[in-house]
C-alpha cells in the first residue's frame, strides 16, 4: 500500500514507530522500498555524500531534481520527501512556491522539506496552501551550519529550547505534516513530540520521537572517516564493498577473471577459418 502524509499520521496516532531513510538513486531507493521502509528522504546531503562537497550549501535545486527522479522511479510504496536546498525558499514566498511546486512536477515526489521555525513559517504556509504537503526541520539545520558554527546539538539551554517548541508549533500551525529534529537531547525531542499533534521524525534526538532517519551511508558504513554520535551501523558494508572492488583487480591482474564460466563460446571451426584467413 502507497505510504502518504495521511499513513504517516496514523503511525503516529497509533504509536507505531515510522522509518525512513535516505536515498539519491535509483537502485537504492528500489532495494529500500522492497524492504519495507516507511519513507525516503532525497537529502540536500547528497551533496556531501554524492557529489563530495564539505556541506549542503552548494547543492541547486537541479541536483535535487535530477535524484529525486531517480529515487521516485525506484519506488512504489514509500512516501518520498525531497529537500529544498540552501536559498531556494528563503529568498521570498512566491520563490518558495514556484521552487516548491517545480521539485514536485519534475520529481513526481509526494512532498518538500525545508529548514527552519518561525522564520520559514510563511513559506511553509503558502506551500501548503498551493497543495504540496511540507515536511520540517528543526534543531541543527545543516543548511545554517555556518550561522551556528558547526554541527553542534541544538536546544541545551532553556532560551533555545523553548525557541525550538515554540518553532515547532508554529510549523504545525503552518499547517507541515511532519518535523524532523536533528541533533537534539532526546528528553527535549520527546516534549516536543508528545505537545505536536503531527509526527517527529528524530535523526540524533532519541527514541521518544514518532519515527527515525538516518543517512544510509552512514548507517551501512560507507565511511570510515565518518561517524557521528547519533549513527548505529546496521551493516559494515563499506569495507565489504571495498575488498570486492580489490579482489576483481587482483583476479583481472592475475587473469583468473573472466573464467570460462564467464565467457562466450564460438564454434572452433570458425576461428580456424579465421584464423587461417587472416594469419595465413
Amino acid at each position: 500500500m502507497k505510504n502518504t502524509v495521511a499513513t504517516l499520521q496514523q503511525q503516529k496516532e497509533s504509536a507505531d514507530k515510522i522509518t525512513m531513510l535516505t536515498a539519491y538513486d535509483y537502485s537504492t531507493a528500489r532495494l529500500m522500498d522492497s524492504s519495507g521502509i516507511d519513507a525516503i528522504l532525497v537529502g540536500d546531503s547528497l551533496g556531501m555524500v554524492m557529489l563530495g562537497y564539505e556541506s549542503t550549501i552548494p547543492v541547486t535545486v537541479e541536483d535535487m531534481i535530477h535524484h529525486g527522479k531517480a529515487v521516485v522511479r525506484g519506488v512504489k510504496n514509500a512516501l518520498v520527501v525531497v529537500d529544498m536546498p540552501f536559498l531556494s525558499y528563503q529568498v521570498s514566498v512566491e520563490k518558495a512556491v514556484e521552487n516548491a511546486g517545480r521539485i514536485m512536477k519534475e520529481t513526481g515526489a509526494q512532498a518538500i522539506k525545508l529548514e527552519g521555525g518561525r522564520e520559514v513559517v510563511a513559506q511553509a504556509k503558502a506551500i501548503v496552501s498551493a497543495s504540496v504537503p511540507v515536511m520540517g526541520h528543526l534543531g541543527l539545520t545543516p543548511q545554517s551550519v555556518n550561522a551556528f558554527g558547526g554541527y553542534k546539538v541544538q536546544g541545551k539551554s532553556f532560551d533555545q529550547a523553548e525557541k525550538l517548541i515554540d518553532d515547532a508549533l508554529a510549523l504545525q500551525d503552518a499547517g507541515v505534516f511532519a518535523i524532523v529534529l536533528e541533533c537534539v537531547p532526546a528528553a527535549l525531542a520527546e516534549l516536543v513530540s508528545s505537545l505536536i499533534a503531527i509526527p517527529t521524525i528524530g535523526i540524533g534526538a532519541g527514541a521518544g520521537c514518532d519515527g527515525q532517519v538516518l543517512v544510509y551511508q552512514d548507517m551501512l558504513a560507507l565511511y570510515s572517516d565518518i561517524t557521528p554520535k547519533f549513527v548505529k551501523q546496521f551493516g559494515d558494508i563499506g569495507p565489504a564493498i571495498k575488498h570486492a572492488f580489490e579482489d576483481y583487480i587482483s583476479e583481472t591482474k592475475q587473469g583468473s577473471f573472466p573464467g570460462v564460466e564467464h565467457s562466450y563460446a564460438i564454434d572452433e571451426s570458425i576461428i580456424k577459418q579465421l584464423s587461417q584467413k587472416y594469419e595465413g
